[in-house]
């Protein structure tokens, strides 16, 4: 994980819960003792986007990138200025929460000049129990629009199995074994998988070679509560 510094943009097709995981990954880095910044890029679906954790995060300490108050919810395409001049000074660590698909990823393009000789770690985010991305050619084909469409080389992947909260304990391993053997074919390090912290307790952590990172559920339907974030809490596990 500590190779992940610098820009560190989190891409997927829609549904792969990328937000989720930008969100989850912002927190474990700053509880780790890093300065973390992320910016809210998703300008494409109008529900579950990071700033609905904006209050979290900035309770941590980690600074969230957003469009004006006044812009908040409204569903347009508003990309805030102050976005261009964080990736032109991204610190020790700046989190991209991208929008779905190609389509999400045309704003990585839009923003190449403040991108511009930054190495950007672009991790495709995989759901492998969700449509077209059950299968390493529709995930691969999926990876392609998303180059093509930001003008920017993927050069990691994510696992992020989960049915929500239908999600079983062989789900997590069978979702390994699918992203780890993607992760073969395609040459792109597997960088680390996740799991929810309800299910952690009963994961065989040995049974992965890659590190773990803990999910703290903060984009849940209106009728349920995010499960909050701690000062202290789970941290990404390190590989057994």
């Amino acid at each position: 994980m500590e190779k992940l510094e610098g820009i560190v943009a989190f891409v997927g097709n829609y549904g792969s819960g990328k937000t989720e995981v930008s969100i989850n990954f912002a927190v474990d880095r700053k509880r780790a003792g890093i300065d973390v910044r992320i910016a809210d890029l998703d300008l494409v679906n109008p529900y579950f986007r990071t700033r609905e954790a904006r209050g979290p995060l900035s309770d941590l300490g980690i600074d969230v990138v957003l469009p004006p108050e006044e812009l908040l919810q409204a569903d347009l395409p508003v990309l805030s200025p102050a976005v261009a001049g964080m990736l032109r000074q991204p610190g020790p660590l700046a989190v991209l929460d991208v929008g779905g698909e190609d389509v999400g990823a045309r704003v990585l393009a839009t923003l190449a000049d403040s991108l511009r000789d930054k190495h950007v770690h672009m991790l495709l985010v995989v759901n492998p129990l969700r449509p077209f991305t059950d299968t390493a050619a529709g995930c691969l084909q999926i990876r392609d629009k998303i180059e093509k469409a930001s003008k920017i080389t993927v050069n990691g992947l994510i696992g992020n199995a989960n049915l929500i909260d239908e999600t079983s304990v062989e789900d997590i391993y069978k979702g390994y074994d699918f992203v780890r053997a993607l992760s073969a074919e395609s040459a792109l390090p597997l960088m680390f998988i996740t799991v929810a912290v309800e299910l952690l307790p009963a994961i065989e952590s040995k049974r992965f070679d890659c590190p773990i990172l803990a999910i703290k559920r903060q984009l849940v339907p209106p009728w349920k509560k995010p499960v909050k974030f701690k000062q202290k809490g789970n941290r990404v596990a390190t590989k057994a």
